[in-house]
């Protein structure tokens, strides 16, 4: 790669309302809608899905209200909500090049509200900025969506592996159909010699640890909120296979973390597996609707005493094993997808400013993914 003087052909200096233009979303409530396979795009992203459509793709959609200056790429037909704004006309800029040029210009910073964060389209139309030309913009278009769609066709691939786990620890565990169950003798729907128990039988959950925000300081371990990782940090509290729910706030996501982390007080994390097989046991967590468990008056809130009575079968030790067997290769390959799509983000959000401004031109970059991922994309 090889930064270029910035060249008055490549770029010219415009009101980006010359260049495209914004229009305010449309309101629809839940009661509203329909069921369906449109995405209502709200200023954090997609938030429901409706059987009707405001919008023909592609197009692109920022937050306008609450949440500001997030920038997301359609590319099908959707209703982007009155909580955001949409480009009404691309005139002759290229979508997707939209899309990324709006990632650059920080919108959130355009905050034109008393008490609620507001993004006044206007305002946002009279913004001086450095435009390249469609042929320009159709490169550098090309080059990031280059790892935008890897990333997304590994986001395809986890989804398919984590149903193909999911599907065999309902056909082994819910649907009793293990390896020799037709030899197995039944009791009341169950294998005689699976063993009557508590939830406290299958794992103990602990609250996570304090971390506040200011203390965190960087490093290689992750920082495991409710509902994802939040930050990386220089320490870390609990060994892996690290198994964590939401405890606070949003409830219901079980993740799995297979190196050193530190779980937040926000969620609750497996400290003991009571001889269970950490596979068992979080495919058990994740088919168990902890969501329903909510015992928060105000804030949706996990009280892990509270499951602690419920009644739960345990499959006898080698038959958790065998199914750990085939689930652990799935969950191997997952976390090199999970980790190549985090490595090529990286890379894409290094290069997009330097495309954008024209400090790097397209005809000098050379796009290689990381080794790992080649055989995946072929």
């Amino acid at each position: 790669m090889r930064p270029v003087t910035l060249s008055p052909e490549f770029l010219s200096e415009i009101p980006l309302g010359s260049a495209i233009t914004l229009q305010r979303g449309f309101d629809i409530t839940k009661a509203e809608q329909t069921p369906g396979e449109i995405p209502i795009v709200s200023s954090s992203g997609v938030s429901s899905f409706h059987n009707k459509w405001k919008v023909a793709g592609p197009g692109v959609v920022i937050g306008r209200k609450g949440t500001l200056g997030t920038v997301h790429y359609l590319g099908e037909n959707f209703w982007p909500h009155d909580t955001t704004l949409w480009v009404k006309d691309f005139k002759l800029s290229n979508p997707r090049f939209v899309a990324y040029f709006l990632k650059t210009l920080h919108l959130e910073n355009f905050d034109t509200g008393a008490s609620n964060p507001t993004l006044n389209r206007n305002h946002v139309h009279k913004i001086q900025v450095q435009y390249p030309k469609p042929a320009a913009q159709e490169r550098i278009a090309a080059a990031l969506s280059a790892y935008d769609d890897l990333i997304e066709n590994n986001r395809r691939r986890i989804a398919l592996l984590e149903r193909m786990a999911e599907q065999l620890y309902r056909e082994w565990f819910v649907r009793f159909r293990f390896p020799g169950y037709q030899q197995a003798k039944f009791e009341k729907g169950v294998p005689r010699d699976w063993t009557k128990a508590k939830f406290c039988d299958l794992c103990t959950l602990q609250r996570g640890f304090d971390l506040p925000d200011a203390q965190i300081v960087d490093g290689n371990y992750p920082v495991v909120a409710s509902t994802s990782i939040k930050a990386f940090h220089y320490a870390f509290k609990v060994e892996p296979p690290v198994i964590t729910t939401g405890r606070s706030g949003s409830l219901g996501d079980v993740l799995w973390t297979n190196e050193r982390a530190w779980p937040l007080n926000t969620a609750l994390y497996v400290k003991n597996f009571r001889e269970n097989s950490p596979y068992f046991v979080f495919h058990t967590l994740r088919t168990m609707h902890l969501e329903n468990f909510n015992s928060g008056a105000g804030v949706p809130s996990l009280n892990r005493n509270h499951l602690k009575s419920l009644p739960i079968s345990l499959p006898p030790r080698p038959l958790q094993d065998a199914f750990a067997n085939q689930v652990g290769p799935m969950q191997s390959l997952k976390e090199k997808l999970d980790r190549a799509c985090v490595d090529l983000a990286k890379t894409r959000d290094l290069l997009l400013p330097r495309l954008i401004s024209g400090k790097l031109r397209v005809d000098h970059l050379d796009i290689q993914f990381p080794p790992s991922m080649q055989t995946e994309r072929a």
